[in-house]
């Protein structure tokens, strides 16, 4: 009887299938300062820049569809499309907050509130559809919508979160972002110790990743009068988003050879079985 290593199987088919990255410590790095910057970005764009609220909303909207369209037409993976797409949409799930907060006068609870039931929602439906919310199955463009709309609800409700618990409550920023932090710690500890459900440890982490890199963000870039360290969007932008580059450039020729080496092997073995086929 032959033992077929799951692991291994559903390594292979993310290399060569998956259109979103391997969990790694590389991919929850970049998810946190992707988060970062893209609350950073807003207000950079939106104060420092004098965009305006409305103008900021629209441009980054505009861009992050032409991003994500490119997202789609790719076939399989790219870490370079994938994570434009993903700073891009962190921009615009904060936007979103901030237009309810600023704009219309949502107060942060009700945002939060209402982010949880249409991400709730989207759960649902994509469950009913798929039968399945792990990321290992993004291999067709439903379940590749399905994935971008959840994470589009976990950035809007990642940010009223956030707000809601620095600003709102009191807590602070650096305070907010030890809560969040010991959150994720949590959810880590019932995964790895407890052995807890891998798709919804998953998504409570990638949901609590947006108010922790969210107040990583405004703890280094807020005036030191407002509990900050007083980098400036402009700096704060900056450095994060040069970690970003150099962990996308990395994973991407990590997976250029991963990719190059694991097609390798399966002509080598095509051809074996040729051989043997003619014997």
């Amino acid at each position: 009887m032959t033992t077929i290593d799951t692991t291994e199987s559903t390594r292979v088919s993310d290399l060569l299938y998956s259109k979103v990255p391997q969990i790694t410590v590389a991919f929850w790095v970049i998810k946190v300062f992707s988060t970062t910057v893209g609350e950073t970005a807003a207000d950079y764009l939106n104060d420092t820049l004098g965009f305006g609220l409305t103008v900021t909303s629209i441009v980054t909207g505009v861009v992050f569809l032409i991003a994500l369209g490119v997202q789609f037409w790719t076939r399989r993976y790219v870490p370079a499309v994938y994570w434009i797409t993903v700073v891009l949409i962190s921009v615009v799930g904060t936007l979103i907050t901030d237009n309810l907060t600023d704009a219309a006068g949502v107060p942060l609870w009700a945002s939060t509130l209402v982010f949880s039931v249409l991400l709730a929602i989207t759960f649902v439906a994509w469950f009913a559809t798929e039968r399945t919310l792990s990321i290992h199955s993004i291999v067709t463009r439903r379940r590749e919508a399905f994935y971008w709309l959840a994470i589009l609800f976990t950035f809007a409700l990642g940010t009223a979160a956030g707000d809601l618990v620095s600003e709102s409550l009191g807590l602070g920023y650096l305070v907010a972002a030890i809560l969040f932090a010991v959150l994720i710690a949590a959810v880590a500890l019932a995964y790895f110790v407890f052995r807890a459900n891998a798709v919804v440890c998953f998504w409570i982490a990638y949901i609590l990743t947006r108010p922790l890199g969210a107040s990583l963000g405004d703890l280094a870039s807020q005036p030191v009068a407002d509990g900050g360290f007083g980098w400036g969007t402009t700096v704060t932008s900056a450095v994060f988003l040069l970690v970003i580059i150099g962990l996308v450039v990395y994973m991407s020729i990590r997976i250029g050879r991963e990719r190059n080496q694991l097609e390798a092997e399966r002509a080598q073995m095509a051809s074996q079985w040729g051989v043997a086929a003619r014997i």
